[in-house]
Parts: C-alpha cells; sequence; structure tokens
C-alpha cells in the first residue's frame, strides 16, 4: 500500500489523447523495445486529454523562461500488462546487477523492495490502480529544441537515491548544481501547470491520480485505469 492508496477514485470520464508534436518524444521507446506487450493500442504516448493540456502549458513556461529547452517524454501511458512486466525484468536487472540468483531470501527481498519504491504494483484491483495505467502519469526530462536530452545527474528509472528530486540539493561542485537546477526547472514548470512530483523519482509527475490528489491535498482522484478501448487519437 501506498499513502495515496485509499485516496478514492471518481472517474470524470475524461478521453485519452495521443501527444501532439509539440511534444516530443524519446525514441525508440525502451519498453517497447523490451517486447512490453502494449496490445492493440500500440503506443505509449496518449495521456488524458486535461493532462496533455497542462503538459502544454508546463513547455510554454519552459520556453519563455528559456527558448533553447523543450519538455521531451520518456514514457506516458503504461497498460497494467506492461507494469507487470517491467517490474518482473526491474527485478531480474537489479538481481543480476548485484548478484543475487536465488528467487527468495534477505537479498532478494531487498531487491523487490528496493524496486517496489520506483515501480507501483501492477495491481488489477480498480481502487489502487499503477499511475501511469490511468493515463494521468508521464516520466520525462528537459531537452534541446533538436530533442538531445540535458544532463539531469541520473538516468531515468535508475534505482537508487540518485533518482531522488533532491539529491544534489545540498552539493557545492559545480556539476551537481547545474543537475539540481535543472531538475528544480522541471519541477517548477510542472508543478506550475499543476502537476505533482513523485517523491523518489526527478523524472515522475501526474495530475488527476491518487498520487496527485495525496500531494496536492485533494479528497479524490480524477482519473481511474484508462483501457485501450477508452483511447482515441
Amino acid at each position: 500500500m501506498r499513502p495515496w492508496s485509499p485516496i478514492p477514485i471518481e472517474d470524470c470520464g475524461e478521453p485519452m489523447q495521443e501527444l501532439p508534436p509539440a511534444l516530443l518524444r524519446m525514441e525508440p521507446h525502451p519498453y517497447m523495445a523490451l517486447g512490453a506487450p502494449y496490445g492493440a493500442s500500440g503506443t505509449p504516448f496518449k495521456l488524458r486529454l486535461g493532462v496533455v493540456q497542462r503538459l502544454l502549458d508546463a513547455q510554454q513556461q519552459l520556453v519563455e523562461h528559456d527558448p533553447s529547452l523543450r519538455l521531451s517524454i520518456f514514457d506516458a501511458w503504461r497498460p497494467i500488462a506492461v507494469q507487470a512486466f517491467m517490474v518482473k525484468h526491474s527485478i531480474s536487472e537489479l538481481c543480476r546487477e548485484r548478484g543475487v540468483e536465488a528467487r527468495s531470501g534477505d537479498a532478494f527481498d531487498r531487491v523487490v523492495a528496493d524496486v517496489g519504491r520506483f515501480w507501483a504494483d501492477p495491481s488489477r484491483d480498480p481502487a489502487t490502480p499503477p499511475p501511469h495505467s490511468t493515463g494521468a502519469a508521464v516520466d520525462l526530462t528537459l531537452s534541446s529544441c533538436d530533442g538531445t536530452p540535458l544532463a539531469m545527474g541520473g538516468e531515468i528509472d535508475a534505482i537508487g537515491a540518485v533518482s531522488e528530486p533532491q539529491h544534489y540539493a545540498a552539493r557545492e561542485d559545480l556539476e551537481a548544481r547545474c543537475w539540481h537546477q535543472r531538475r528544480q526547472l522541471l519541477a517548477d514548470v510542472m508543478e506550475a501547470a499543476g502537476f505533482a512530483q513523485h517523491p523518489n523519482e526527478w523524472w515522475h509527475y501526474s495530475f488527476g491520480d491518487q498520487l496527485w490528489a495525496w500531494r496536492r491535498g485533494e479528497v479524490v482522484a480524477l482519473y481511474a485505469e484508462a483501457v485501450s478501448s477508452a483511447l482515441t487519437s
């Protein structure tokens, strides 16, 4: 259970929309390249209509701050089957990195716990959908106008303290200060557009899901799971 899991959901019925060309995409999409099961929808680059509009608002604020910068979308809508696939993949990868071979015991339990700080449980309970499955959550970064991502002091999906939004806040070296300033700029434009940030991930923002409601002090979330039949182009 996450701290936001008890928040009730009253889905507003808002449709999904494909991301417009003004929002850059980081392609090839890494989960699709791994064979994640997106099904007939065929693309992760869709979100709820209101979320798309807020992304455009955030990008406009970013451009007004620095005309050379854009938002680059790493990942958006994620069916629950993809969430399950990626949780399993992330556990396997972290086991490989740490040399954990047994699928039980303290070392494996630590891997599962560490992955769980960054990857939501692929719950099929309609009361606790993973944030990305609602069409409310987006993983993104800053890039130049040509789509070249800026260094942010850690890769998207990295598991560890380096991914925490304020990881570099107390560092004084120039490189770390640059990374912190970039993370803070992303946070500033996203939060001004109404998004809430995941507490463990500098790249993850959402509007309208349970995490957003929890961070914003809202009594209900606006979006439940978005299924492929509800998608529009």
